[in-house]
């Protein structure tokens, strides 16, 4: 199993309607991409988030899966609008 954790500090510009976006495109992805097991976001909770106030993970059944998802159309669609709008910060590793 491959686990891609995933967060973003908002830019100023991002408004409601955006994140609220972002997270139903993201759960959107169970099932349409190959390999994603699970996807799971919400508000970052933790008091130590240096500022990334969204957070999500999702698990695959492999790295090779993981990387083709880093191509798929509907992820790239998802990154035209929401780069723009982000501070990520990605951690991946297999378990």
């Amino acid at each position: 199993m491959f686990v891609h954790i995933f967060g973003f500090r908002w830019k100023p510009q991002a408004t409601e309607a955006d994140k609220a976006r972002a997270a139903e495109e993201i759960l959107a992805f169970r099932g349409v991409i190959p390999g994603l097991i699970e996807a799971h976001v919400g508000e970052n909770l933790s008091p130590r988030g240096q500022g990334y106030a969204f957070a999500g993970m999702m698990k695959f059944t492999d790295k090779a899966a993981c990387d083709a998802y880093s191509t798929h159309p509907a992820h790239l669609a998802l990154l035209d609008w929401l780069l723009p709008l982000i501070d990520p910060v990605e951690l991946d590793f297999e378990a």
